[in-house]
């Protein structure tokens, strides 16, 4: 049985009718359209399917959507109109940061949530943020350069 379901997604106010277990990541996919977030394993182990809720990085496959009511849900669509996602978007095309792409969003979600809660994380904090995610294409290396990226725009804007 469905239910209004009521959640921020992307600064927006959202209203979605959908079983109160049914899987946040269909719920984004096929019931609201927003296709960034992909499904990989299902069983919270790659990543492709990460978003931000109330600032933490949640597994999409396994949240039920009953458990973002009244929750500030953030995915790869809602990243360009921040500063912080803008910059990120724009240091992951700089430095090729992504070659299918199918892991990239949550990989974007995370490292979103990273750097605004740490505008300067060191290495060892960007991989202890990307941990959870899988990619399989190799471009770890400029991923995390990316990342080291648009912390230094975010900190020359902030100094400009």
């Amino acid at each position: 049985m469905s239910r209004d379901i009521r959640f921020s997604l992307n600064g927006a106010a959202v209203t979605v009718a959908a079983p109160e277990d049914e899987p946040l990541l269909f719920v984004l996919r096929n019931r609201l359209g927003f296709r960034a977030t992909h499904f990989g394993c299902g069983l919270e182990q790659c990543g492709a399917c990460v978003v931000g809720v109330d600032g933490e990085a949640r597994y999409a496959c396994t949240l039920p959507v009953q458990d973002v009511t009244g929750t500030k849900v953030v995915t790869a669509e809602g990243l360009s109109a921040h500063p912080i996602g803008a910059a990120l978007l724009a240091a992951f095309d700089s430095e090729h940061a992504g070659q299918c792409g199918y892991c990239l969003a949550g990989i974007l979600v995370s490292a979103f949530l990273l750097l605004s809660a740490d505008p300067e994380p060191d290495r060892d904090k960007i991989i202890a943020a990307l941990d959870k995610h899988l990619c399989r294409c190799g471009a770890h290396g400029n991923i995390l350069r990316a990342i080291d990226r648009a912390a230094a725009i975010l900190r020359e804007s902030a100094a400009g």
